[in-house]
């Protein structure tokens, strides 16, 4: 049976779905490029919540979901921005998200890396509070026996005068940590509230200051996650890391090339796409394993519509369309998100999502995806 999917404006197309998914088998971890998915968090639909309360997360189906992952080979980056982290996520929920995650990790043999930010402070924090709380959520990450991703912070954006700010609380942190770290420069179009970061609004002028923490402590750097959406300017700095040093590309619109790379190198992945289309997203990076590029093109080319329409403007609402996929696809009951995100996004949007995902062969079951895409539209007052 066929669907009438909405388009701005408020025409209706008819839409017949795909019936073929594209099976991927679980595998072991790619070995050519290291991969990981920034997993998002199921919310229980029937705590009485608010958008302002807690966060009220199904825990069972959240770690299911990252079981899922790690059978794909995939590496897990927990409580990250995927996870509607600083949306929906406060640190209290966070913390016991990356206490169950890297406890699910270790029963399991997964690779995990986790997120320590800053967002257990209150605005107006002062540069000692902001590296105390980096400290304070390092310590719980690193207890855990997780690796440790940096993430950028809002407070440190908030307080820091200048580039020279960056490296007296970052290089305290690295000095400290008990393994490399992953540093992540968060782009603006993910989260306003970091405009400016590394000290200046000049994004040449920030990439020195990021090089010139990342060179001062090289031995302590996994490696960066560059999530600016400008595949020139991940190259560029990729080339300049100091040996050793991982770029994991977070640009969910050019990751296919940017992992694929050139004669002077590749970058890594680090991606909040790669939640959804992570078994073909494992399957792709194996065929480069297997020395073929071609095959690795012809696998992740074809889904970079998909990711581009998801993270079209405003980006930061990305997560609505991610967990509407999940819950298409069957990895969830429902199309509730913590924080009602599920909102935050327009039909036509979700319904563009789902057509660009049915036609890449996405949904393991298309006759649930399909079932449970009109029960949405229904409930929006469409009706084929």
């Amino acid at each position: 049976m066929s669907l009438l999917l909405p388009r701005a404006g408020g025409e209706l197309v008819r839409y017949e779905p795909r019936r073929d998914p594209v099976a991927v088998a679980p595998g072991g971890p790619p070995v050519s490029r290291t991969v990981f998915s920034a997993a998002h968090v199921v919310a229980d639909p029937y705590a009485d919540t608010t958008p302002e309360g807690p966060a009220a997360v199904d825990w069972e189906t959240t770690l299911a979901f990252r079981r899922h992952l790690w059978a794909h080979g995939l590496g897990v980056a927990e409580a990250m921005d995927t996870a509607q982290r600083g949306m929906g996520l406060d640190w209290a929920g966070a913390a016991e998200l990356i206490r169950r995650s890297a406890a699910e990790a270790r029963a399991v043999g997964g690779r995990i890396a986790c997120g320590a930010g800053t967002d257990q402070l209150s605005p107006g924090a002062s540069l000692p509070e902001v590296t105390a709380a980096y400290e304070e959520q390092l310590a719980l990450v690193e207890g855990v026996g997780a690796q440790a991703i940096l993430m950028a912070s809002r407070a440190l954006a908030a307080v820091a005068r200048g580039p020279e700010d960056y490296p007296a609380v970052y290089g305290r942190l690295l000095e400290q940590t008990a393994r490399p770290v992953i540093l992540h420069w968060l782009g603006p179009m993910f989260d306003p509230a970091l405009a400016g970061y590394w000290g200046s609004p000049d994004l040449d002028t920030a990439t020195e200051a990021f090089l010139g923490i990342v060179a001062a402590h090289a031995d302590k750097v996994d490696g960066v996650k560059v999530s600016l959406l400008d595949a020139r300017r991940e190259v560029e700095l990729r080339r300049r890391l100091p040996d050793g040093v991982k770029c994991y590309t977070g640009d969910d619109f050019h990751y296919p090339e940017l992992i694929e790379g050139d004669e002077q190198g590749f970058s890594h992945a680090l991606l909040g796409i790669f939640d959804p289309l992570g078994p073909m997203a494992a399957d792709a990076v194996r065929a480069l394993d297997a020395g073929d590029p071609a095959g690795f093109r012809k696998r992740l080319d074809p889904t970079v519509e998909l990711a581009r329409h998801l993270f079209g403007a405003p980006t930061r609402f990305y997560k609505t369309g991610v967990v509407l996929l999940a819950w298409l696809a069957g990895h969830q009951d429902h199309f509730t998100m913590v924080g009602g995100l599920q909102s935050a996004r327009s039909l036509p949007h979700l319904a563009r999502a789902y057509e660009l995902a049915d036609g890449l062969g996405l949904f393991p079951d298309p006759e649930t995806a399909e079932s449970r895409m009109r029960t949405l539209l229904t409930v929006y007052g469409v009706t084929s």
